[in-house]
């Protein structure tokens, strides 16, 4: 399954817009005929076993007991196959029946006999279980012959078990929420596939945790695998439909993302569990999901119409959560593949090194047609190794995410290794290409890829700051050599330049990024991600009028640009320009009335202006809709700790906050400390105050601007709570 990058301003962690370049359309079809992409390889087993075994004339081993459907079959189909085989699923037929199985009898002991179906591509590893394992036992497999042999008899109905069924569908249950495209996507007949994707607004008016989410394709004859990712900023809105049709080039995400440290999508047959309460993700209100739709055109026009369902941590029967440890995804694999043509046995090989202990807790593989071969294994620190992953025989067209039945302790120094080898010869069937060509690097199904990747969970959530940060060079780093490996062949295609630069500005490299965006905009001068971005490497510079510029030339052609409103904002409020910022702000919030930077900059504003009731409304509402942001937590402990107004105080309140605040930053922003310990102190805790404000003193770099001026104002504090007396900020009133 392809996993994309994003074009955005900031590319915080391991990107999973971030986790990884767009993945796998194909201008060609694959030699071998398809129809679909789970049901093809099924009903070719199917269909030849049909002819294999002849149930009129088998005759049954003596059994001490008859096999019969409702007993001891149904059970087998239900469990294994069902997922896939229902009414207008991605199996192409049901075996919810007798009905429906007894015609089928003969190919179904085939296909299980020669371990065909149900699939499941990885090798068995000692001491390593899976979760959703779909390999049948020997003796489920003994069960269908025996079935067979004895002429496939139904049985009594009184033992058939429960069906399968879900409501409406729904295999996880019935979903908090149903998003469904608002329009449906035509796939013409024919022709090559192609990445599209759609845009899918929520209609939700306060954050909320999210468990899991369930995928139903629609058209899953032609949906061969989808990425679900959560566009905050509603700006792939602005790409929608502008080619004339729902959606938009799948090659691109228009600012969505994958929440930190999820995998985020769908393949067929795959069903990720939910979440357990204290990991599941934060969903903002009024999102949008972006669904990048892998689309493979049969011999007939068909139209797509997906739906999406979500179930909440604190939905109907379940208590309200807060994510007590979030996982960091980590990729291995590397961005400038060169296969020759012929070559039938080229490989590929990256490792990381782990800076953490940590808890290895789901594996996900993707390539495409020329992958043979995929191992995922970790180097111990005793120098033993750990195989966690082997495909043997690596199928494009079943690719899933394996999760792990019991979490893996890693410990720090442990080494994450994979490795791929190719067959781009004309003896790999699965091969495209007939003669076989020189194969690179590339986001559609008939270039190449070979990704692994690891949803780690640091041992110590003290931890993660580190983990995502190591993560983060490495993966960013190879982004950038594959944007600009694709720009080596597309060097006029403005969006790959925007890609580049929105992760090489990450990384740090402002001068490469910034040229990136102005051969964008060279290229496209209306280009609003390029004058945005450009803004953003403009600002982190201290550039702040040439920033400025760009965010109003942002403007000037999108209009309704949230991110440009409320970074304009921003920036016009740190020059005092208040009503200048309160004014883009106020479009920010009538456009996306759920953002939490506008409502955090909006009482900024407000404190300015002296309006500190006010400030404490729009801080309360920023949390509301994003309850992890700094900004609002620490300013508005402060102002719940320190204002002399007694109405407006609440010590207990602002401890909560600031221990949250710090929680988020690991203890290590010197304002937080300060005003967690102001909480601590008018809360008549001062011992705890002294503690606190003694380790931000330790906190402030010598070399930090106004390091001096920092020290003196937390000393005099320092003297205050060491005294018993809290401190009172007059600016608070």
């Amino acid at each position: 399954m392809g996993l994309a990058h994003g074009t955005r301003m900031m590319v915080p962690r391991v990107c999973l817009a971030a986790i990884g370049p767009v993945r796998g359309t194909s201008n060609r079809r694959p030699a071998a005929p398809r129809t679909g992409p789970a049901a093809v390889a099924c009903r070719t087993a199917l269909l030849v076993a049909l002819f294999v075994v002849p149930l009129a004339h088998v005759t049954g081993h003596a059994q001490t007991r008859q096999v019969t459907f409702t007993r001891d079959v149904a059970p087998i189909l239900f469990a294994h196959c069902a997922s896939c085989h229902r009414t207008n699923d991605i199996g192409g037929f049901s075996l919810l029946t007798y009905a429906d199985a007894r015609p089928r009898a003969g190919a179904i002991a085939r296909a299980t006999r020669d371990r065909h179906m149900p699939p499941w591509k990885p090798a068995p590893i000692a001491g390593l279980a899976l979760v959703g394992d779909r390999r049948l036992s020997d003796r489920d497999i003994a069960t269908l012959q025996r079935w067979v042999e004895s002429g496939a008899p139904e049985g009594n109905p009184s033992d058939l078990p429960p069906r399968p069924d879900a409501p409406d569908g729904w295999r996880l249950g019935t979903p908090d929420l149903v998003a469904t495209m608002p329009a449906p996507y035509t796939v013409p007949a024919g022709g090559a596939d192609h990445l599209r994707s759609v845009v899918i607004p929520l209609a939700m008016t306060r954050g909320r945790w999210v468990r899991g989410l369930e995928f139903r394709p629609g058209a899953p004859r032609v949906v061969h695998h989808a990425n679900i990712r959560v566009d905050r900023t509603r700006s792939a809105r602005a790409l929608d439909g502008t080619d004339g049709a729902p959606g938009f080039d799948g090659r691109l995400t228009g600012g969505a993302e994958f929440p930190a440290g999820q995998f985020l999508g769908w393949t067929p047959g795959q069903l990720p569990p939910l979440l357990d309460d204290g990991t599941a993700w934060w969903l903002e209100p009024n999102s949008d999901l972006v669904v990048q739709l892998h689309l493979r055109p049969g011999e007939r026009a068909e139209t797509v119409q997906v739906r999406v369902g979500l179930f909440f941590a604190d939905g109907p029967g379940t208590a309200a959560a807060t994510p007590r440890r979030t996982p960091v995804m980590m990729r291995l694999g590397v961005q400038d593949l060169d296969i020759p043509a012929g070559a039938a046995a080229y490989t590929t090989t990256d490792s990381f090194r782990l800076p953490v202990d940590v808890e290895l807790l789901a594996i996900q593989p993707h390539a495409h047609f020329r992958a043979r071969d995929v191992a995922a294994s970790a180097l111990l620190p005793d120098g033993t190794e750990q195989p966690l992953l082997h495909i043997p025989d690596w199928d494009f067209d079943w690719q899933d995410q394996y999760r792990l039945a019991r979490p893996l302790t890693l410990p720090a120094g442990a080494v994450l290794r994979m490795s791929y080898r190719y067959d781009n010869s004309s003896a790999n069937r699965r091969n495209p290409d007939r003669p076989p060509r020189r194969v690179r690097w590339g986001q559609r199904s008939d270039d190449e890829m070979g990704d692994v990747w690891f949803q780690l969970l640091a041992t110590r959530e003290s931890d993660r700051a580190r983990l995502v940060a190591d993560i983060g060079r490495k993966v960013l780093s190879e982004d950038a050599v594959g944007f600009e490996t694709l720009l080596a062949t597309e060097p006029a295609n403005p969006r790959l330049h925007e890609a580049a630069a929105a992760i090489l500005l990450s990384l740090g490299e402002t001068a490469r990024g910034m040229r990136h965006l102005e051969s964008a905009l060279r290229l496209d001068p209306r280009s609003a991600e390029a004058h945005y971005n450009l803004a953003t490497a403009f600002a982190w510079q201290g550039r702040r009028d040439e920033a400025v510029r760009h965010l109003r030339q942002t403007l000037a052609v999108a209009p309704a640009h949230v991110r440009a409103h409320v970074n304009l904002g921003a920036l016009l409020r740190g020059a005092d320009d208040l009503d200048g910022a309160e004014l883009h702000l106020r479009q920010a919030v009538t456009l996306d009335p759920g953002n939490a930077a506008a409502h955090t900059n909006i009482a900024g504003v407000r404190l300015a202006r002296g309006d500190v009731s006010g400030a404490v409304i729009a801080y309360r509402t920023a949390l509301a809709a994003n309850p992890t942001l700094i900004e609002p937590l620490t300013e508005l402990a402060w102002t719940l700790a320190t204002s002399p107004t007694s109405t407006l105080r609440h010590p207990a309140e602002a401890v909560t906050l600031a221990e949250r605040a710090q929680a988020l930053t690991n203890g290590g922003d010197v304002r937080v400390l300060d005003a967690l310990a102001a909480a601590y102190a008018s809360a008549g805790r001062y011992d705890d105050a002294v503690g606190v404000l003694q380790r931000a003193l330790r906190s402030v770099p010598a070399d930090a601007a106004g390091a001096g001026d920092t020290r003196r104002l937390l000393e005099q504090r320092l003297i205050l709570y060491a005294r018993g007396v809290p401190y009172r900020d007059g600016s608070r009133r």
